[in-house]
């Protein structure tokens, strides 16, 4: 099954230096049928301008992804970790025992970025904290695996505390391909717009800032109608 998540759908904040849509609930944003998607705790679609970001504070026991669209984002944390993750790359950060970190837009420009949240399935681990660019080539086959918490596929892509996956990529106008999907999945369509299928579902047609839950899908049909970017988090049932 493929439910379609309209981005005039999800919650919204305005702190005027920042604005967040939310796919789930959280902070002020309450929406009782909308408080997850399995392992799946946060989706902050979020625009932070230049010189503003968030200050010192703390997590525990959470995996915390950022997808930089644009733009780029300085992190420090107490565990010494101090970085700046550009647009095209990932950080992960796996809050563990315990950490206290700050990400800031220095740059000139906007920075957009999807935050991730992902319970973990080992609590109270050593904090850490990792960033990686990934390949900017288009896409023609399958989408590249960005994010992994199983060990043997640690070689091309950032670690996480849980049995997921993230893929993501750009692809051509025209492009088509099919995704495996081992257990549910979460669908974001960072630029563009995308038709998706699968062998029991008719086309659904995906427009930029818009999601998908799947369900009961074990091949995800994929189209791009124009040059996009699309993400997909594969999660335990």
């Amino acid at each position: 099954m493929i439910k379609a998540i309209r981005y005039s759908d999800l919650g919204h904040a305005d702190h005027g230096w920042l604005q967040s849509r939310f796919h789930f609930s959280f902070a002020d944003y309450y929406n009782p049928k909308r408080m997850g998607f399995g392992k799946l705790r946060v989706i902050n679609d979020d625009l932070i301008k230049p010189g503003y970001g968030f200050d010192l504070h703390p997590h525990k026991n959470m995996e915390i992804i950022s997808y930089i669209r644009s733009g780029a984002v300085s992190h420090q944390d107490s565990e010494g970790n101090k970085g700046i993750t550009n647009a095209g790359e990932i950080q992960v950060m796996s809050a563990g025992s315990g950490i206290l970190h700050s990400e800031y837009n220095l740059g000139q420009t906007p920075l957009t970025l999807y935050q991730i949240w992902i319970e973990t399935d080992k609590v109270n681990v050593r904090p850490r904290w990792e960033t990686q660019k990934f390949p900017i080539k288009p896409v023609t086959t399958e989408l590249p695996l960005l994010v992994s918490g199983f060990v043997d596929e640690q070689a091309d892509a950032l670690f996480i505390n849980q049995k997921a996956r993230i893929f993501g990529g750009c692809l051509k106008h025209g492009t088509v391909l099919t995704q495996n999907i081992s257990g549910q999945a979460y669908l974001l369509i960072s630029e563009g717009n995308f038709s998706v299928s699968s062998g029991s579902d008719n086309k659904i047609t995906l427009n930029k800032g818009d999601a998908a839950e799947l369900t009961d899908i074990k091949e995800l049909i994929i189209e791009a109608l124009v040059d996009a970017e699309i993400i997909l988090i594969d999660l335990p049932n």
